[in-house]
């Protein structure tokens, strides 16, 4: 049987298939992963790491290599990429008791106004006060001090109500200089290890441009600059985009349904010339690819009303099943989490049940998962 590739125009009927009661509980998205499986390191080359071929109209897995990512795409297709840069967030230092402790700054706040702001699009800012997550989080109260380094310390201002404070840097000099010098590289949790130098190269995508995200856009991860260029070879446009991963990456669906779940707002950009190049590549009938889920939440939240719109400032869009997809033909993506905003985005434009037996597929072949992991592409 010939399975022809879906036409982008009735994206919309494979989107919106019937959706069980058993896809809106947050149970439904777990699965077990033997912890071997869970990369702690990335491979020695970016464009070595498997590739698992999704398709979804046709419903099958086919094992393949990143290094063939280019046959995946055609001349005049958009492949879009969030160029946000990682910067080294995590600062670890010790309370005046001498017991150690953690701060991951978030975001930045303009002290002026106390309203956040996307730090990246106004880079003349020098901030000095941020939101951040700390550890132990019962012990850093209002007035603490941590100190970080010499010529580094961090006071804990404010108590805000989703469990991140208000802190402020202190020192000389930039704080951006500050944080680049104290500051390490913010590896996600599961990743067992402390980061090291080779973590400031590797943990960022080789496009990577406008600094302000705790973590990495991990799909991108996978491109090296050849590869790049094979595509632009072939007639691909790569279109940047740019969203700043903040801390709700690494935040769990707690709540039993998905849909009472809430994304805290990330930072985000898209350009006047990149939403000219994603119209016209839709009105000539060619494809949308998101590169990661954060590019694809940039993109569903710009082509809200059908089109894409150039805009920035932030979302908190939390795509999950049944969400009809405007703006994305297909998905480059790393394996997920269990119970993870991410997987459940995955789901909704895959289908939760295929995207199980994906996974169930990748486990079985000894795929390796997450940050560091390998990858699958879906259309």
């Amino acid at each position: 049987m010939i399975c022809l590739k879906p036409n982008p125009n009735i994206r919309k009927v494979l989107s919106l298939a019937m959706v069980d009661e058993a896809a809106r509980l947050t149970a439904a998205y777990d699965y077990e992963l033997p912890r071997e499986l869970i990369a702690a390191r990335p491979t020695k080359r970016r464009d070595s790491s498997r590739l698992l071929l999704v398709d979804r109209a046709c419903k099958t897995l086919k094992d393949s290599s990143f290094q063939h990512i280019t046959s995946v795409f055609s001349s005049g297709d958009a492949v879009v990429i969030n160029d946000s840069r990682v910067f080294p967030a995590r600062l670890l230092g010790r309370k005046s008791t001498g017991a150690s402790a953690e701060i991951l700054l978030v975001r930045p706040i303009d002290e002026v106004s106390s309203e956040v702001y996307p730090d990246a699009f106004a880079s003349n800012q020098s901030p000095w006060l941020w939101i951040a997550m700390v550890r132990p989080g019962g012990k850093l109260k209002p007035g603490h001090t941590v100190e970080v380094g010499d010529g580094l310390s961090v006071e804990i201002l404010e108590m805000v109500s989703d469990g991140t404070r208000v802190v402020r840097l202190i020192g000389d000099g930039n704080p951006w200089a500050l944080i680049d010098q104290f500051g390490h590289t913010p590896l996600p949790p599961y990743i067992d290890r402390p980061d090291d130098d080779s973590d400031r190269e590797r943990y960022q995508t080789v496009y990577a441009r406008h600094l302000g995200s705790v973590a990495s856009p991990t799909a991108g991860l996978h491109f090296t600059p050849e590869l790049l260029a094979k595509l632009d070879e072939r007639g691909v446009q790569i279109v940047p985009i740019t969203l700043h991963v903040g801390f709700g990456t690494f935040r769990p669906v707690s709540v039993d349904r998905v849909d009472e779940h809430r994304m805290p707002p990330e930072a985000y950009r898209l350009s006047v010339r990149a939403a000219e190049q994603l119209n016209k590549t839709r009105a000539a009938g060619k494809r949308v690819w998101a590169v990661g889920t954060t590019s694809c939440r940039v993109l569903e939240t710009a082509a809200i009303s059908g089109e894409f719109e150039s805009g920035e400032g932030w979302t908190d869009l939390f795509l999950h099943p049944p969400h009809e997809f405007r703006g994305v033909d297909g998905l480059l993506t790393n394996f997920h989490l269990p119970r993870s905003s991410l997987l459940l985005l995955v789901s909704a434009f895959a289908g939760r049940n295929f995207v199980l037996e994906a996974y169930a597929h990748a486990i079985a072949e000894r795929y390796r998962f997450y940050s560091y992991g390998d990858a699958m592409v879906i259309w």
